[in-house]
């Protein structure tokens, strides 16, 4: 945004003093205009770090929930492998059936391990994807560039 430098009437004295008025206050009304464009986008920015804050928490969060699951899951799985092993060493009469059950329990209780660390991954990369973008945005994010007021410097030295 550029202004073009003001031109004033000669006047007896100096300058037309209504004229110089009337733009100084023009100015000031830009630069006050600008200042609160400044402080909405600081406001923004604030915000924006605020929420990348919270995601950054909930990842966290979901980072420990997803390690609490999986000793879970390693949990189950060595009492899981404890339970069969004792199935097989007190059944060895039955050895065919009760091995035939074990399998069959194992099986299910891995799939459901295994479903469980398929949504853990899956939840994992959405958070990742989310702080991704959410980084991406906050790049982008520019601010505005502050106008030249080399002009009121030369303004105020004609004045004087």
């Amino acid at each position: 945004m550029t202004t073009p430098k003001p031109t004033f009437r000669v006047m007896k004295n100096g300058y037309d003093r209504f004229a110089v008025d009337e733009a100084i206050e023009s100015y000031a009304s830009s630069i006050d205009q600008l200042e609160r464009k400044i402080i909405a986008y600081e406001q923004q920015f604030q915000d924006y770090n605020r929420q990348l804050e919270t995601l950054k928490n909930r990842y966290l969060e979901l980072e420990k929930s997803y390690e609490a699951e999986r000793q879970a899951a390693e949990n189950i799985s060595r009492l899981s492998l404890r339970e069969a092993n004792q199935i097989i060493g007190t059944a060895q009469k039955n050895a065919d059936m009760i091995l035939h059950e074990a399998i069959l329990t194992a099986r299910l209780i891995l799939t459901d391990l295994s479903r469980l660390y398929n949504d853990a991954d899956q939840v994992k990369a959405t958070t990742t994807k989310q702080l991704e973008d959410l980084l991406n945005q906050l790049e982008q994010f520019k601010m505005p560039r502050m106008p030249d007021l080399r002009w009121l410097e030369d303004a105020e030295q004609k004045m004087r």
